[in-house]
């Protein structure tokens, strides 16, 4: 799979996207643009993610920060978020 494929679901008080495949740094532009115009609850299923580069990890985290759910995220994403993290927080910190 080239890139990344994503569906969505929606019950009365959320909004649940599933994201399967690859992300890459062009991959986030969808995603991207339908969760801007969200106002429920969103959350993002990410269980079957193969792989994602750098610019994917950022987009993750940045929508992890303003409250969207990532759901049955694989181990080496959230390790990866959370440095993420940890590097942006001691960049502002200096």
């Amino acid at each position: 799979m080239d890139s990344a494929r994503t569906t969505r679901e929606d019950h009365s008080f959320s909004r649940t996207g599933c994201v399967s495949g690859r992300i890459r740094d062009h991959d986030v532009d969808t995603p991207r643009g339908c969760l801007e115009h969200e106002r429920d609850a969103v959350a993002i299923v990410l269980k079957d993610i193969l792989l994602v580069d750098r610019e994917a990890v950022g987009f993750l985290a940045s929508l992890e920060s303003t409250g969207t759910e990532l759901r049955n995220c694989p181990a080496y994403i959230r390790e990866w978020i959370t440095r993420e993290r940890v590097g942006k927080n001691e960049l502002a910190a200096t």
